[in-house]
């Protein structure tokens, strides 16, 4: 018996149960949607919010999001102005505060915005700023939930990525993901979660497994832009907005053939086809593991591979350090940057008319296209940059269903919204800017608008 072959015979129950259990949970906790009072969710989101009210119950979230974005600059400018050992020999607390200055900028004026956000109508303060549609949006409804959500997610998603699901899935998705999306299997499952579980869940998802040396910076980027999804829960609420849920089969179908189309696409063409194939820090140390060697089954290799990262990961100690890594990661990273870029973004959306103006060049193309109230739907197909939900919002003061069914799919596509998604991927590792992401979310728009239409055209 060859060396390779031995390796099948090695493992024992436990150690295929050390596998099987933590991926099962896992799934079932992020990915598996369930019926609670007639509405679908995800048990990571039953939990966040029983723990966001129990939270809230005791102190405000938001006071807390003000302690954590205050950590977040404290630990960037100590490290800036007097590299500490206590920091330089702490990788967790490096990475949190070794920043750029404009990194360093925006977590500061992070702190201001969520200090006047807070208490900007005691004081007195602009409603421009703290009001429910701008400053108040993002403090008290997004990150609300982002923050506990994170903390939650921190903890669960080392189940699906660390006890070897990823390795096993991605011997068999190989296949289909490397011809068709040039990605690698183990992307596959960064869609599901997203799709049925929340954006941001895959955006960490896929930043985390780019730092562990699973994807290439191109690859991450790709992921990121084009299977990031918006969820089953969110799309709902699209529908919700335009008074189609009698529709909702239809839309969703559509929706994910349309999301599939451009992830075709979309990656093939610049910025993503532009950036590196590189490893992050230059570590290849994963870039193989997809490669079947001779004498194994796809079944073989794959729980090869899957109970040695669960043997390898199955301390449980491990376990609280890299859940407590991630959750301190995205909250020092990621929170300042949603607080300051989304709430700048929907300030600039409601003081100036950027985005009607945006809109303008697609209005001959749905006139072209023969989308009724055609001026009125120009208006919604940039303004989705800012916030998911703002096109179906502004959907339902257009009295043309033609035309509601076709925005409210529009913005499920899209997929880069700053207050939410495309907020998490600045304040992430990838090698993404803020002009590539408007980029990309114009592409997606002007290659989903045709295929969308045709299809609503048939259905009504």
């Amino acid at each position: 018996m060859s060396e390779d072959n031995a390796h099948k015979e090695q493992f024992s129950w436990k150690d295929k149960l050390n596998f099987i259990i933590p991926s099962v949970l896992g799934v079932l906790l992020l990915m598996t949607p369930f019926q609670i009072n007639g509405e679908s969710t995800v048990m990571v989101s039953v939990i966040s919010d029983f723990i966001r009210d129990g939270i809230n119950s005791v102190v405000p979230i938001y006071y807390l999001v003000i302690i954590t974005i205050f950590i977040s600059l404290l630990l960037a400018a100590i490290y800036r102005f007097f590299k500490p050992d206590f920091i330089k020999n702490n990788h967790i607390l490096l990475e949190a505060a070794d920043v750029s200055w404009f990194e360093l900028f925006v977590r500061f004026f992070s702190l201001i915005l969520a200090i006047v956000v807070a208490f900007g109508e005691q004081w007195g303060l602009p409603q421009l700023i703290w009001g429910p549609d701008t400053g108040g949006l993002i403090l008290f409804d997004l990150i609300n939930g982002l923050f506990v959500i994170f903390l939650v997610a921190g903890f669960i998603l080392p189940f699906l990525t660390e006890f070897g699901l990823l390795e096993f899935l991605g011997v068999y998705l190989t296949k289909v993901m490397r011809p068709l999306f040039n990605l690698p299997g183990r992307s596959a499952v960064n869609a599901v979660a997203s799709w049925v579980g929340d954006g941001t869940i895959g955006v960490a998802l896929t930043s985390k497994q780019y730092k562990e040396g699973y994807y290439t910076a191109r690859e991450a980027a790709a992921i990121a832009t084009s299977f990031s999804a918006v969820s089953i829960t969110f799309s709902l609420v699209v529908v919700q907005n335009i008074g189609m849920m009698d529709k909702f089969g239809f839309f969703y179908l559509i929706a994910a053939v349309v999301g599939i189309i451009c992830a075709l696409i979309v990656p093939r063409i610049p910025p993503l086809s532009r950036i590196s194939d590189s490893y992050y820090h230059n570590d290849e140390s994963h870039s193989a593991d997809e490669v079947i060697p001779d004498g194994y089954t796809k079944f073989e290799w794959g729980m090869y591979n899957a109970i040695k990262q669960a043997k390898h990961n199955g301390d449980f100690k491990q376990y609280i350090v890299s859940g407590a890594e991630t959750v301190f990661s995205l909250w020092m990273g990621v929170i300042p940057t949603i607080m300051a870029i989304g709430t700048v973004v929907l300030i600039i959306s409601e003081t100036t008319p950027i985005f009607q103006w945006l809109g303008l060049p697609f209005q001959p193309i749905l006139e072209l296209l023969q989308v009724p109230m055609a001026q009125e739907a120009s208006q919604t197909m940039v303004i989705g940059f800012t916030d998911m939900v703002l096109p179906s919002i502004m959907a339902a003061e257009i009295h043309a269903p033609m035309t509601q069914f076709i925005i409210g799919a529009m913005s499920i596509v899209q997929l880069i919204y700053m207050s939410e998604t495309g907020a998490v991927i600045l304040g992430s590792d990838l090698e993404l800017s803020f002009l590539d992401l408007f980029i990309i979310f114009i592409e997606r728009t002007i290659i989903a608008l045709p295929i969308i239409v045709l299809l609503a055209h048939i259905i009504f």
